[in-house]
């Protein structure tokens, strides 16, 4: 028998299983998408993690978005507006120079609407004057019947009647905070702030002045916004402001006056700390101020001052070393010039010392004096005090002076009292001032300025020792002559009275005067000059039927003394020696 051999035993080592074979496009997208050799689950978290960053971005700046438009919910209709639908922007506040708020800003709805989106226009136009009864319907049909993209329909409504539009739910019609201009003391200090537009543009006063400065400019650009925007500063103090106004409206009503104006000013630093003319009117509706009653008298007007003029007059005479206060003058009979004859108010028919001309406020005296200066020497000096030339300061509105095209001896002799050459108000106080200062001709501002910024600005146009003569003259006046009624115990006033015809038909009136009383304060020390003038005063039995300055404007220029001088930190002083002996003995007569 044969032996059948055995199979050989099977070998059970696994072998390998070969991957099968990837296509190779799925080869090519893996090394598109992940790269050679890269960790796929590793790789497909970060990305995971990078979505929910990138989605976590979106929303915030959609969240961003929303706060933004929750805030300023009107700024893509704002854009949308035409260079003739301006939004009202922001304007800085103004302050007194104590931190009263004189102008602000207040936020107010607007209404406006897009035609564009009107569905209904006999609804919108029904319902919309049912709200505001003020609306012209025909008038809002027609605006809102147009293609237009924007329109206003009406600024600055209520908060009722924007609550009540609100509720009307009508497409197409919206709501914009615009910044609406607000004078929380209205009329008193109407002449100096000024008022603005609709807009908020200024367009009188400081406001106009605050513009010019490149505000406007600003809010093109876009960035006049609340938060950019730093208050200005006045010299005005508002506590003055108010017992100033509040003495003209009772000079006015006293002396049955068509106007009333008045100026405090610092000699010192030319600051203007308070200025009135009556009538004013409420800045908060400037639809007044075209009343051309309501003009600022003191800047805008020009008018011949009469007597005050004399203390030109007489400071020209004195710095020119020709006439000291000793020199005298022949006022014993009138003056014939030509076929003019001038006379003194109150003759002494006798010769006069300088003294005597200026209290006595003789118009002979002072045109002797002009005479003995001579015509040239007359001009060159009026000129060189600020009397022949435009005014200028912040507020935009300033009058030219009326000066003689052919300037001869008789005008020289007129202009030599008052008359004859028309200036603004402000114009003559900033040239007494510096006949009380020490001879320095200091600009007039409104704004806040201190005695060092001042100097840099001042000119010298009057010798020291001619200011302490004038000092001396002013409280002579007040001691003998007509500013006797301007006198407050304890303050040392001086003062020069001044009463001018009116030219009424090109001729002088004899019945319709123009008073003006200025007083510095104290005398000796000047720190202060107070203006009072009133238009058209009636004589009162109590003034024995006068109507003249030392009767109307020279009592009231005391009444404002006696209430602000405690104000601005003047501290009475008692029993003080007459000015002989207090100021001219500090100077050579």
């Amino acid at each position: 028998m044969h032996a059948v051999a055995e199979p050989a035993p099977e070998l059970h080592e696994a072998l390998p299983i070969a991957p099968p074979v990837e296509p190779w496009r799925r080869r090519l997208v893996r090394t598109l998408l992940y790269g050679q050799n890269v960790d796929r689950a590793a790789k497909a978290k970060a990305r995971v993690g990078l979505a929910i960053l990138a989605f976590t971005l979106v929303y915030a700046v959609i969240a961003g978005r929303l706060v933004m438009f929750a805030v300023s919910p009107e700024s893509h209709i704002v854009r949308r507006a035409g260079s003739g639908d301006r939004v009202a922007t922001a304007r800085p506040d103004i302050l007194d120079r104590n931190g009263k708020i004189l102008a602000t800003d207040v936020r107010m709805p607007s209404l406006f609407a897009e035609p564009r989106r009107i569905i209904d226009l006999d609804e919108a136009v029904e319902l919309l004057t049912a709200v505001l009864p003020d609306l012209d319907a025909a008038d809002l049909r027609e605006r809102l019947n147009t293609k237009r993209g924007f329109i206003w329909v009406k600024r600055e409504i209520t908060p009722k009647q924007q609550q009540e539009i609100h509720r009307l739910g009508l497409p197409g019609v919206g709501f914009l905070s615009e910044n609406k201009r607000t004078y929380p003391n209205h009329a008193e200090v109407s002449h100096v702030i000024g008022h603005v537009n609709i807009d908020n543009q200024g367009i009188a006063g400081l406001e106009k002045w605050v513009d010019g400065r490149g505000l406007a400019a600003l809010h093109m650009a876009g960035f006049a916004t609340d938060r950019l925007q730093k208050p200005i500063e006045l010299a005005l103090d508002l506590r003055v402001q108010h017992a100033l106004r509040d003495e003209l409206i009772f000079a006015a009503e006293k002396y049955k006056a068509k106007a009333a104006a008045g100026i405090v000013s610092d000699v010192r630093t030319g600051e203007i700390i308070s200025m009135i003319s009556l009538p004013d009117y409420d800045p908060n509706s400037p639809k007044q101020a075209n009343d051309p009653l309501r003009i600022n008298r003191l800047t805008t007007g020009v008018f011949e001052l009469g007597s005050t003029f004399k203390a030109l007059t007489v400071a020209m005479a004195l710095d020119s070393g020709k006439v000291n206060l000793n020199s005298s003058f022949d006022a014993r009979g009138s003056l014939r010039y030509g076929k003019f004859n001038i006379g003194d108010y109150h003759g002494q028919n006798r010769i006069l010392t300088v003294p005597e001309v200026f209290t006595y406020s003789s118009n002979i005296g002072t045109a002797r004096m002009a005479l003995a200066m001579g015509v040239e020497h007359h001009k060159w000096f009026l000129r060189k005090i600020g009397q022949l030339d435009r005014l200028r300061t912040e507020l935009p509105e300033s009058a030219e002076p009326i000066v003689p095209k052919r300037w001869g001896e008789l005008n020289t002799v007129t202009i030599a009292f008052g008359h004859g050459l028309s200036v603004a108000p402000l114009q003559a106080v900033a040239g007494i001032n510096a006949l009380m200062n020490g001879g320095w001709l200091i600009p007039p501002t409104f704004l806040k300025r201190s005695e060092e910024e001042a100097r840099k600005l001042a000119r010298q146009v009057v010798k020291p020792e001619t200011s302490e003569k004038m000092r001396f003259l002013m409280r002579l006046n007040a001691e003998k002559g007509s500013a006797r009624k301007a006198e407050v115990a304890g303050y040392y006033v001086g003062g020069k009275t001044g009463t001018s015809e009116k030219v009424i038909g090109g001729r002088y009136s004899k019945t319709k005067l123009l008073t003006t009383f200025t007083a510095v304060l104290p005398a000796d020390q000047p720190r202060y000059q107070v203006l009072i003038m009133l238009d058209e005063p009636q004589g009162l039995p109590e003034t024995h039927g006068y109507a003249t300055s030392g009767w109307n404007a020279a009592p009231t220029a005391g009444k404002v003394i006696a209430r602000i001088a405690p104000m601005l930190g003047i501290e009475p002083r008692f029993d003080l020696p007459p000015a002989e002996q207090l100021i001219l003995a500090k100077s050579p007569r």
